[in-house]
């Protein structure tokens, strides 16, 4: 379940480092009770960055599969990625 914090809470930086540091997850900060504010860890904000780069590559490789329908064996690819830039 999200956190959910009024923007006043704020005052308390250890409290709410350590917050986000033990649930790993985005602590949501209300102003005048509208959302306003995510606070994360750097930890949970690098977590969500390589999970949107692997869902972007991905989509982009279903892209091209739609496009061409061309599938590459991968002992055949990855044999012949060793051999080109590893010699």
């Amino acid at each position: 379940m999200p956190q959910i914090r009024p923007i006043t809470d704020l005052r308390n930086t250890t409290e709410i480092s350590e917050l986000c540091h033990e649930k790993r997850e985005p602590l949501f900060i209300t102003k005048n009770g509208y959302g306003d504010l995510v606070v994360m860890s750097i930890e949970t904000y690098e977590e969500m960055l390589e999970t949107v780069r692997t869902d972007t590559a991905i989509c982009e490789a279903e892209k091209e599969y739609a496009a061409d329908g061309v599938l590459l064996d991968a002992k055949e690819t990855l044999s012949s990625l060793r051999r080109k830039h590893f010699g």
